[in-house]
C-alpha cells in the first residue's frame, strides 16, 4: 500500500498511536506499535517514515536516515516522507542535501507554502540569500499579502544592499499596518544603511510612542537626530547573535572567510608554548578561540551577552567558565590582575567606545600581560569612533594607539590585515597587541 492512502487504512490507527508514543517519548512502545503496523500491512512508507522519527528522537541517527531514505525508496511522490528526510539532514547540518530534496519538492508542489518555508529556512541557514529572495518571490506569487514572506523578503533585499525594493516592501507594510513595528524598525535601518539617517526620524518616533524606553529604538532615533551613539545597547547585539549562533560557525569562517581566532591563538600559543596561562575571551561567540587554542593548564573564561551563543561554545567542552553579560559591565566588575591574556576579537566593533574598556582590560592583567584585540579603521582626518552604515563601529588607528599608552600599556602592537570578507570584498582593519609592563 502507498502512503497515500485509500478509502480503508488497516494500519492508520496504529500509525497515529506510534506518532503520540513518539511525542511522549514512549520509544519501546512505539517501536512495537510500529512493528505491528508492518506486519499488518508491510513496506507502506509512512511505516519508515515514523521509524526514522522514532530512530532519530533514540539518538540512533544512522538508523534515523536508513528509515527515512527508505521511506523515499518505497513512494518517492509521497511529500511528507521527502519533506522529513530534507528535515534531518538540516538537522544535522547538512544543508546542501536538505537544499537538494526541499527543492525537488518545490518543483513536484510548486504552491506548497509549507515546503516554501523550509526551503527558505535552510537558505538562511547557509547564507544563500539568492536562493532565499528566489523562493520568496515565487512564494508572493501565490499569497501575494502574506506579511511574513514580504519581511521576509525585505530583511534580505536590504542586506543584499537592494534597499529600493527593501523600502517598497517596508513601505507597504506600514501602509498595511502603520503599528508594525518590525517593519518600521526594517525601514529605519535600511534608510540610515543607505545615507539617508534624518529621513528615519518619524519612523523612530513612532516606535518609541509604541515602546516606550525601547533601547533599541533609542539608539537608532540618536542616529537618526545625528547623534554617534557611544555603545550599542547589548539587546541589539543579544537579539542579533542569538539568531546566528546555530550556524555562525559555517558563515563566517566559511563563508567570511574568518581567521582572527587562528591568527590569535598561534600568538599566544608561540608566547606561552605550555599552554600554562589564563585566558578571557570577550564576546567568546560560538568559542571559535577556544578551538583554536585547544585545553589550557590553566582557565579559560568566556563572556558574551548571547546565550545561544554560548551554548555552542560550551559544547566544545574547552571553556571552563561562561559569563552571559554586558562586556562593558564585565570588563568594569572583574577585580584587578586576574588573566595573562585578554582577547576580544571582531568585538569592538559592536561595543564601540574604548575609553572606559582599554582602562579596565589594563587593570585586569596581570603584570606582563597581553590584550589582542581588533578594530575596523576610521579615517585618520575624521573622529576618534564612526557608526559606519552597515551599524558597525571604525576607530581610528593612532587614537587606539594613543588610548593603549595612556593607561599603561608597554608596548602596542598593531598589525594591519583582512579580518573578513563580505559580499567577495575584503574588510580591512587593524589587529592590535597590547603588552602590560612587568
Amino acid at each position: 500500500m502507498s502512503a497515500s492512502a485509500t478509502s480503508h487504512d488497516p494500519i492508520r490507527q496504529l500509525l497515529e498511536t506510534a506518532s503520540r508514543q513518539i511525542q511522549n517519548n514512549e520509544l519501546r512502545e512505539a517501536a512495537e506499535t510500529l512493528n505491528k503496523a508492518q506486519m499488518t500491512w508491510p513496506n507502506d512508507a509512512r511505516i519508515f517514515m515514523m521509524a526514522g522519527l522514532m530512530a532519530e528522537k533514540s539518538g540512533n541517527i544512522p538508523a534515523a536516515f536508513d528509515a527515512l531514505r527508505r521511506c523515499v525508496a518505497l513512494d518517492p511522490n509521497w511529500s511528507p516522507g521527502e519533506l522529513q528526510l530534507a528535515l534531518l539532514y538540516a538537522r544535522r547540518g547538512m544543508y546542501d542535501k536538505a537544499i537538494m530534496h526541499a527543492e525537488r519538492l518545490a518543483k513536484r508542489e510548486p504552491n506548497n507554502a509549507l515546503v516554501l518555508g523550509h526551503l527558505v529556512d535552510f537558505a538562511h541557514a547557509t547564507g544563500n540569500l539568492e536562493l532565499a529572495v528566489r523562493e520568496l518571490r515565487r512564494g508572493l506569487e501565490y499569497l501575494p499579502k502574506d506579511v511574513q514572506m514580504r519581511t521576509l523578503l525585505a530583511s534580505d533585499l536590504q542586506v543584499q544592499g537592494q534597499r529600493a525594493e527593501a523600502l517598497r516592501l517596508w513601505d507597504e507594510l506600514i501602509a498595511d499596518d502603520p503599528k508594525n513595528e518590525q517593519a518600521l524598525l526594517g525601514r529605519v535601518t535600511t534608510l540610515i544603511e543607505a545615507g539617508k539617517a534624518s529621513a528615519a526620524t518619524r519612523d523612530t518616533t513612532t516606535l518609541l510612542e509604541l515602546s516606550p524606553g525601547n533601547t533599541i529604538y533609542a539608539y537608532y532615533s540618536a542616529i537618526a537626530h545625528g547623534v554617534t551613539p557611544e555603545h550599542q545597547p547589548p539587546e541589539l547585539n543579544r537579539a542579533m547573535f542569538d539568531d546566528m549562533a546555530a550556524t555562525y560557525d559555517q558563515h563566517v569562517v566559511r563563508g567570511l572567510r574568518y581567521q582572527l581566532p587562528k591568527i590569535v591563538a598561534e600568538k599566544i600559543i608561540q608566547r606561552f608554548p605550555t599552554k600554562s596561562l589564563s585566558v578571557l575571551d570577550l564576546g567568546c561567540g560560538t568559542g571559535l578561540l577556544g578551538v583554536c587554542l585547544g585545553r589550557l593548564d590553566g582557565f579559560l573564561i568566556g563572556v558574551d551577552i548571547s546565550h545561544a551563543m554560548i551554548a555552542q561554545a560550551g559544547s566544545h567542552g574547552l571553556y571552563d567558565r561562561f559569563h552571559t553579560v554586558n562586556i562593558l559591565d564585565a570588563v568594569r566588575e572583574t577585580p584587578d590582575n586576574q588573566y595573562e591574556v585578554i582577547t576580544a576579537l571582531d568585538v569592538f566593533i559592536y561595543t564601540g567606545d574604548l575609553k572606559a574598556t582599554i582602562p579596565n582590560a589594563h587593570r585586569i592583567l596581570m603584570p606582563a600581560g597581553d590584550l589582542y584585540f581588533s578594530c575596523e579603521v576610521a579615517p585618520e582626518d575624521g573622529p576618534d569612533l564612526v557608526l559606519q552604515p552597515n551599524g558597525r563601529y571604525a576607530h581610528k588607528r593612532s587614537h587606539v594607539q594613543a588610548l593603549c599608552k595612556q593607561v599603561g600599556f608597554e608596548q602596542v602592537e598593531i598589525e594591519e590585515l583582512v579580518l573578513r570578507h563580505e559580499g567577495g570584498e575584503p574588510v580591512n582593519g587593524i589587529l592590535v597587541t597590547a603588552r602590560k609592563a612587568a
